[in-house]
C-alpha cells in the first residue's frame, strides 16, 4: 500500500512538472523571444513593411554576453544599453558580462586587501567599491584616449574628402577613401558608416550613427554641416575645408592651455596621492602608529572628515584646471 502511495505521488508530480513547461513551451513559441524576432522579420519581408523597421534589422546587435542565460539577465537590467555604448565607444573588445565580472574581482581583491591589513568592515566596504569602479574609469580614461586620437585624425580625413569630391567622387566614396586610406580608429567608423549605407540605411541615418559611436563634438558639427548642406544645397568640399581648418585652430589653442595647465594638474595629482602613499609606508612600517584612526570612533570621524574635505579638493582643483576650449 505504501509503494502504491510513493508511485502515485511521483505520478502526480512529474504530471505537474510537464503540465507548467508545456504551458511554458506554449506562451513562449507565441510571445517569447523566438517569436517576436521570427514576427520582426516577417513584417520587414512583406510588402507592407516600414523603412524603420528595416534599418534596425540592417544593424548589427552587439552582444552583452556570450552566454543566452546572461543576456537575458542583462536586457532586464535599467540603462544596461548605456554601458555598453560606453565600451562600443572606448575601443575595447569587452561585453557588459566581462566588464561586470572585472569589476567584481577588482572589488572582491581590494577587499581581500584590506582584510590582510585588518581594517574595519566600513572601510573594506568603502574600499571594495571604490576597487570595483576601478574597470569603470580605465574604459572611460579609454574612451578619453580614442576620442582625442579621433580628433586628431579628423582635420586630415576632412582634407581627403574635401580633395575626393572636388576630383569628382560621390560623398560615399568619401567616406570609403577615408576608411581606406586613414589609419584606426577613425578609419574604422568611417568604414562602418559606408559599410551601413551600402546595406541600405540612408546617408542620414548612417552620419547619426556615426555621430553616436563618436561622442565628438568635432565630428559631430561634420554630420550637421553634411545634414544641412545635402538639404539646401552648397559646395561641400570648400564647407569641409573650413571645419578642417577651424578644427585644428581649435586643437593649437587646447594646446597651448593643456601646456598653461600642465603645473596645475601635476599640483593635483600630487597633492591627492601624497596623503594615502604617506598612509601606506607607515602602516607598513608601524601599524600600530595609525590604528587608532581607524580603530576609535573619534578616529573614524577624522578620516572621513578628511576624506570628504579630500574629495571636495580634487574637485575644485579639476574644475579650475580642466578648461574647455
Amino acid at each position: 500500500m505504501d509503494y502504491l502511495y510513493y508511485i502515485f505521488a511521483t505520478l502526480i508530480f512529474v504530471a505537474v512538472v510537464l503540465l507548467i513547461e508545456g504551458l511554458y513551451l506554449s506562451w513562449n513559441s507565441s510571445k517569447g523571444p523566438e517569436a517576436e524576432r521570427v514576427a520582426r522579420r516577417l513584417r520587414v519581408m512583406s510588402a507592407g513593411s516600414h523603412g524603420g523597421e528595416q534599418n534596425v534589422t540592417m544593424i548589427r546587435k552587439r552582444l552583452l554576453s556570450k552566454t543566452p542565460a546572461f543576456q537575458r539577465i542583462l536586457l532586464e537590467i535599467p540603462r544596461v544599453h548605456g554601458l555598453d555604448r560606453l565600451l562600443e565607444q572606448s575601443g575595447l573588445s569587452w561585453s557588459v558580462a566581462e566588464f561586470g565580472a572585472l569589476s567584481g574581482l577588482a572589488g572582491l581583491f581590494v577587499l581581500f586587501g584590506a582584510s590582510y591589513f585588518g581594517m574595519p568592515w566600513p572601510l573594506r566596504l568603502a574600499l571594495a567599491g571604490a576597487g570595483a569602479l576601478l574597470p569603470l574609469c580605465y574604459v572611460r580614461a579609454a574612451k578619453g584616449k580614442r576620442l582625442a586620437r579621433v580628433e586628431q585624425q579628423l582635420p586630415d580625413a576632412l582634407d581627403l574628402m574635401g580633395r575626393a569630391l572636388r576630383a569628382g567622387h560621390a560623398f560615399p566614396t568619401a567616406l570609403k577613401m577615408v576608411g581606406e586610406e586613414m589609419n584606426a580608429p577613425l578609419a574604422d567608423e568611417f568604414r562602418a558608416a559606408f559599410d551601413e549605407v551600402n546595406f541600405g540605411i540612408s546617408m542620414q541615418d548612417a552620419l547619426m550613427n556615426l555621430a553616436t559611436r563618436v561622442p565628438s563634438t568635432d565630428l559631430r558639427y561634420f554630420v550637421i554641416a553634411v545634414l544641412i548642406q545635402r538639404e539646401t544645397g552648397g559646395n561641400l568640399s570648400e564647407l569641409l575645408d573650413s571645419i578642417s581648418s577651424i578644427i585644428r585652430d581649435r586643437m593649437k589653442l587646447l594646446g597651448q592651455v593643456r601646456v598653461l595647465s600642465a603645473e596645475g594638474r601635476l599640483s593635483a595629482w600630487i597633492l591627492s596621492l601624497l596623503p594615502f602613499g604617506a598612509a601606506a609606508m607607515i602602516h607598513l612600517t608601524n601599524p600600530a602608529f595609525l590604528e587608532m584612526l581607524y580603530v576609535d570612533p573619534a578616529g573614524r570621524k577624522m578620516m572621513l572628515g578628511a576624506l570628504l574635505l579630500m574629495g571636495t579638493g580634487v574637485l575644485v582643483m579639476r574644475k579650475i584646471i580642466r578648461i574647455r576650449v
